[in-house]
């Protein structure tokens, strides 16, 4: 037996350390490294078993070729050979009839390594394809943090340690970042006080001193009235105010004084008297520090929310204070340069650009050109994509020409026309790096491909060749790409920062530090007023589902066995959620003559999803939530909770709007 040391790949924010137990050229175990600084030894109930996914039987092991109905998922084996020369030959017959922009690759976070995740980048760029604006996730939080912060780095993490106020705000840490979590608990134990606030009770509100339940969109109302009243009851920081914050009179005069608890009551769900409390609470502390999900940006006000929110410690002087202000997450990407690999200056014009949350609306009502042909690689589009009845009236075009490289045959994958085994994490080597810390690693492939699996960037190498270019960046190792991504002069990683990273051991890097100016914003002050902005203030500012006329809110939440649709070939994680179950308040069940366990139909504009009801106290009247991204293969109906979500984008970031949905729902 061998030990390996490697990375969760997945798209969570502690970017774990794994140790990998190999016996013949199989991974048998799979635990937490307790030399990562961050992970520490402990692993997410998901991964755990990661060699049940590595090695799963449903895995994905010769090329396919369709054979029968889009969507029926009936496929023959063929070799690599065929599969890059019928690809190629297609392409190349659409580039010659319309152009490169009739094809569009489509990928997101499946894979997190530097590398493999980019390494499409070079290749669309050289074809001429569209290019995919990728935002389904978060922008709308890195919008909103930048209008108020600019280029400020985040706190540390460890930075909770040294606070007497904990808020994890929109975030089931429980469920998304363990760590985190594990470090709000000993603070705890510290006597620390620890509150979440969320749209319904999650596993981690339930594991905490205090939990406040937020109508869904209300987080920005119950900011703006926590500082009414910390300016009203004279509790802000004057000094701290006059010295290094921008614009704070105008925003005193024209927002607050409309901002009473009172007002903000309804548009938060809490009431003035919580409100009043919380504002009190978080004014007497000195060092209060906000952990900030990516939950509450998923609405039409999802950036205003989080400049909002960013104010606090603006107005408190808590960003003074060691353990004081706002985690929304690390921006690292300056550390590497991934121009390296992402090689922008392949394409000789600028290509249209695709907002991957408008998938439905590409795929059926784009022209000149239209897209003619998909590429999807490590993303499930049929699955996590925002109205899915749209989208799978796009895959179901007979003169679609789809390729999807998967491990499994997903719901996108049986869409396709051609489909490519791909590698694990395990399989390939990569460089990964954190944006819920600063840690980095490198490593190598653990044990040797599952079949003919092949990476992102082995893929792509043959795509090139297949398509006649004699690139020599197409004819790099994924070993070579790496080195080039840890040859570069930083200020955000030393001499021995970097030779750790060479010899696949966890580093920190480290954000530069501009003495002379704290703030990275243009006027080198906390920015309240950013004149910049169409919005120059934070404000309240309404969600798109208040004027869609359906009277549940509907939350596609997280669950602690799943990450989007990824781990549901792992039948003990499946297991463990039982089914695909629609959450609801007993008075709302009981005003539509449901009861728990029935067969129900979750409906608005866009479509209908069946689930088995849930009726809990967990969840508020007036919400409910569902938890997972369920395969097709597992659910009592045609689709899943994307079916009703809406394509609409953020107010910042052109992000996915995935949580600002209105449904009602009637027994099955």
């Amino acid at each position: 037996m061998t030990i390996h040391r490697s990375v969760c790949p997945f798209d969570c924010p502690d970017t774990c350390g794994l140790l990998v137990e190999v016996e013949n050229g199989r991974a048998v175990r799979v635990t937490g490294d307790p030399d990562h600084p961050v992970t520490r030894g402990l692993l997410c109930p998901k991964m755990l078993h990661y060699e049940h996914t590595v090695h799963s039987p449903r895995r994905l092991t010769t090329p396919l070729l369709r054979t029968g109905p889009k969507g029926a998922g009936e496929f023959a084996p063929i070799s690599w050979e065929e599969a890059i020369e019928r690809i190629c030959a297609r392409w190349t017959t659409l580039i010659e009839e319309q152009g490169g922009e009739t094809i569009l690759p489509y990928s997101y976070a499946g894979t997190m390594g530097l590398l493999q995740r980019n390494s499409g980048h070079p290749f669309f760029h050289k074809l001429g394809a569209s290019r995919l604006e990728r935002t389904i996730c978060s922008p709308a939080k890195d919008a909103g943090w930048k209008t108020i912060m600019g280029d400020t780095p985040a706190l540390e993490p460890s930075a909770m340690e040294q606070s007497d106020l904990i808020i994890l705000w929109g975030i089931n840490a429980a469920a998304t970042s363990i760590h985190a979590m594990r470090d709000a608990q000993a603070a705890r134990r510290r006597g620390v006080p620890v509150w979440a606030i969320d749209t319904y009770r999650t596993p981690t509100c339930e594991a905490i001193d205090e939990a406040f339940i937020v109508r869904p969109g209300g987080d920005g109302a119950l900011a703006l009235g926590m500082m009414h009243v910390i300016l009203r009851e004279g509790l802000a920081d004057r000094e701290f105010i006059a010295t290094q914050v921008h614009g704070f009179d105008q925003f005193e005069d024209r927002i607050l004084p409309e901002c009473r608890p009172a007002q903000m009551a309804p548009l938060c769900g809490l009431p003035a008297a919580t409100i009043e409390r919380m504002a009190r609470s978080y004014a007497a502390a000195a060092a209060p520090f906000i952990r900030l999900g990516s939950g509450l940006t998923r609405y039409g006000n999802g950036a205003m929310t989080v400049r909002t929110i960013t104010c606090l410690p603006a107005i408190s002087g808590a960003w003074q204070r060691p353990g004081g202000g706002v985690f929304p997450g690390t921006a690292t990407g300056a550390a590497f340069p991934l121009h390296r690999v992402t090689r922008e200056d392949f394409m000789t014009a600028p290509t249209r650009l695709v907002s991957m949350n408008q998938l439905g609306h590409a795929l059926n009502e784009l022209s000149d050109p239209p897209v003619k042909a998909l590429y999807v690689y490590h993303s499930n589009p049929a699955s996590v994509t925002p109205d899915q009845n749209a989208v799978i009236r796009g895959l179901l075009r007979d003169d679609l020409f789809t390729v999807v490289h998967e491990r499994f045959l997903t719901d996108t994958a049986r869409y396709a026309d051609i489909v490519l085994p791909a590698t694990s994490s395990l399989e390939h080597p990569d460089l990964y790096r954190c944006y819920g810390s600063y840690a980095s690693q490198r490593c190598n492939a653990a044990i040797p491909p599952v079949g003919q699996s092949r990476s992102n960037w082995e893929v792509f190498c043959l795509l090139a060749q297949g398509m006649g270019w004699h690139e020599p960046f197409f004819r790099q190792s994924a070993d070579d790409l790496i080195g080039q991504l840890l040859d570069f002069d930083t200020p955000w990683r030393d001499a021995e920062t970097t030779n750790r990273l060479r010899q696949g051991e966890p580093a920190f890097l480290t954000p530069p530090v501009d003495t002379g100016q704290r703030w990275q914003t243009p006027s080198g002050r906390i920015e309240i007023l950013n004149e910049r902005e169409a919005e120059p203030l934070p404000r309240p500012l309404p969600t798109h589902a208040e004027t869609d006329g359906f009277p549940l809110r509907l939350q596609p939440a997280t669950t602690p066995m799943a990450l989007n649709s990824s781990f549901y070939e792992q039948d003990g994680l499946r297991a463990r959620q039982s089914c695909m179950e629609l959450m609801m308040n007993p008075a709302d069940a009981g005003m539509r003559g449901l009861s728990a366990g029935q067969q129900v139909l979750a409906y608005n504009r866009r479509g209908e999803v069946g689930f088995r009801l849930k009726v809990t106290e967990r969840v508020p009247a007036g919400t409910v939530v569902t938890e997972g991204v369920w395969w097709r293969e597992f659910i009592p109906g045609a689709r899943g909770v994307n079916c009703l979500t809406s394509q609409r984008l953020t107010d910042g970031g052109r992000g996915s709007t995935l949580y600002d949905v209105t449904v009602e729902v009637k027994a099955a």
